[in-house]
């Protein structure tokens, strides 16, 4: 499994970090382990502030949608898509909507340690590096956020995989009935009073289909108690913090978010509602580096109800799936 590390995710407590706000929150685990089974929870939360890098987009009504290019937000741990009750990050648009569920797909893409680069490259990482594909429900707007997911980590040298749930401020759960590889299709479903959780509950279901008929794991479903402000949902590839310090995103190659869903209906994403994961790199960290970027949203039947997402400063092009 390698050496114990403390590994926190930051999460973006409010774009409005962007004029001045801040907030904290985080989640530790261990890499999770391919070769010898199930993930095991090795650590405790360590709480750290997050800090938005910018915005690309120029319309704060959000009447302006950025170009696929340049997609709306940039952020130091998330990449990807999220939609919000109100304007957020100066060009995401406002949707008036208050979020009691939300659903996600993808295929588990491999992973291995992205390059080393500049004087100081690759001397705090130790050959590992992070990252996690998840869906979940605020998080923007606030310090609160329930979400779930999958990791896919280099931890010294060895890619490492597993599944997880987590509502903040708790650390996050790992699922061990379920061992993920690279590959495997999961679905994600988080739902205020979804079946079969009582009225005042949250449903969390995960469901590997891979794993499922290769008899690595079975569909996972908890019933929860969460009060967030339900202001926000999202579909994000996520680098964490590892040991107090930002990770280096592991090389995941590309993802394919599918078939989103919010409020029991499918998701119609603009591309003002995407943004992308940034970097310090060259000598002293003086440069900023593109370290993941989605596509525009999905151009198939029904539009925009996912996106790809890629590893490095290119955008992938559009899905039509």
């Amino acid at each position: 499994m390698g050496s114990r590390q403390l590994r926190t995710r930051l999460f973006p407590y409010g774009l409005r970090a962007l004029v001045g706000g801040a907030g904290a929150a985080g989640l530790a685990v261990l890499g999770l382990g391919l070769a010898s089974g199930p993930a095991v929870l090795a650590a405790t939360p360590s709480m750290t502030p997050l800090q938005l890098l910018g915005v690309t987009g120029s319309s704060a009504s959000g009447t302006t949608t950025a170009a696929a290019s340049s997609p709306c937000w940039q952020s130091s741990n998330w990449s990807g898509y999220m939609v919000t009750t109100a304007a957020s990050a100066g060009c995401t648009p406002a949707t008036g909507v208050t979020y009691s569920s939300v659903s996600g797909n993808w295929t588990v893409p491999a992973v291995t340690a992205p390059p080393k680069s500049g004087l100081l490259g690759g001397l705090l990482g130790g050959g590992s590096s992070y990252s996690a594909l998840w869906t979940g429900i605020d998080g923007v707007n606030d310090t609160n956020l329930i979400q779930s997911g999958t990791e896919e980590d280099v931890v010294g040298g060895t890619p490492t995989y597993g599944a997880w749930w987590e509502i903040l401020p708790a650390p996050e759960t790992v699922i061990p009935s379920i061992t993920v590889r690279p590959g495997d299709a999961v679905s994600v479903t988080i739902g205020k009073g979804a079946a079969p959780c009582t009225s005042g509950q949250w449903l969390i279901a995960v469901t590997d289909s891979t794993a499922d008929t290769q008899g690595r794991g079975s569909p996972f479903t908890t019933c929860q108690s969460y009060s967030g402000q339900q202001t926000s949902a999202e579909w994000v590839v996520e680098a964490p913090l590892v040991n107090g310090m930002q990770s280096s995103i592991a090389n995941y190659g590309s993802a394919l978010f599918d078939k989103g869903t919010v409020n029991g209906a499918s998701v119609a994403l603009v591309p003002s509602e995407g943004g992308e994961l940034t970097a310090s790199s060259g000598l002293l960290g003086l440069h900023t580096t593109v370290k993941s970027t989605p596509s525009p949203p999905d151009t198939g039947a029904p539009a925009g109800d996912g996106f790809a997402c890629a590893y490095g400063s290119t955008a992938p092009p559009a899905p039509s799936s």
